[in-house]
C-alpha cells in the first residue's frame, strides 16, 4: 500500500492505454525550454495516504527527471529533455510533453508558492469517468479516436493555446500534489 500513491503518479506520468493526446507539443507556438528552470528543480515526494509517511522520490534536475526509492536507489526510467520529452512554460504552467507511439501525451505541473507541485493530466483510467469526460470534451473541441496495434486508444485533439487554457481552467486536468523536500 505504501507505493500506491507513487504507482498512480507514475502511471499518470507515462500514459495509460486510453489517453487524450496531441498532434504536437503543447501549447502550440510556445518555445521549448532548453533546460528545466532553477525554480522547478528539486526533490519531491508523495505522501502515503495510509501511513502519512513520505514514499519514493521524484528528482527534477536541469536535464529532466528521475526517481529514487527510500534506499536512494534509482528505479524505473529517466526523462531527459530531447525530441521525445519537450517542456514548455505558459501562463504559470509547465507543459511536459512526452512522445509515444507517434502521439504527444501531455502532463502539467503547476508550482505552488510553497514550492510543492501539482501534477495534472486528463485522467481517463476509469471507464465511467472516461465516457463522461469525452462526452463533455466533444462539445468543446473535436477529437479523433486513434487505435494502435498495441490496443491503445488515443483521443487526439489539436487545440489552440486559448482552447488548451480553457480546458485547464474548466477542470479537465486533475491530479496530485507532491511536496518539495529540498
Amino acid at each position: 500500500m505504501r507505493v500506491l500513491p507513487l504507482i498512480l503518479f507514475w502511471s499518470l506520468l507515462l500514459y495509460s492505454c486510453k489517453e487524450v493526446t496531441f498532434t504536437e507539443p503543447q501549447p502550440k507556438g510556445i518555445a521549448s525550454l532548453k533546460e528545466v528552470p532553477m525554480k522547478l528543480r528539486g526533490t519531491y515526494q508523495t505522501v502515503d495516504e495510509t501511513t502519512g509517511q513520505f514514499s519514493d522520490t521524484l528528482i527534477i534536475e536541469s536535464w529532466g527527471y528521475h526517481f529514487k526509492d527510500k534506499n536512494e536507489k534509482d528505479w524505473l526510467t529517466r526523462g531527459t529533455i530531447s525530441d521525445t520529452l519537450v517542456i514548455k512554460f505558459y501562463q504559470n504552467y509547465y507543459f511536459i510533453n512526452l512522445k509515444t507511439q507517434g502521439q504527444w501525451v501531455l502532463r502539467l505541473i503547476q508550482q505552488e508558492p510553497s514550492g510543492a507541485i501539482r501534477f495534472l493530466s486528463i485522467d481517463l483510467r476509469d471507464e465511467k469517468k472516461r465516457k463522461e469526460i469525452l462526452k463533455k470534451l466533444k462539445h468543446k473541441i473535436s477529437f479523433t479516436e486513434v487505435h494502435t496495434k498495441e490496443d491503445d486508444i488515443f483521443y487526439q485533439i489539436n487545440p489552440t493555446p486559448a482552447q488548451l487554457m480553457m480546458l485547464i481552467k474548466e477542470g479537465y486536468f486533475t491530479g496530485d500534489k507532491l511536496q518539495k523536500i529540498k
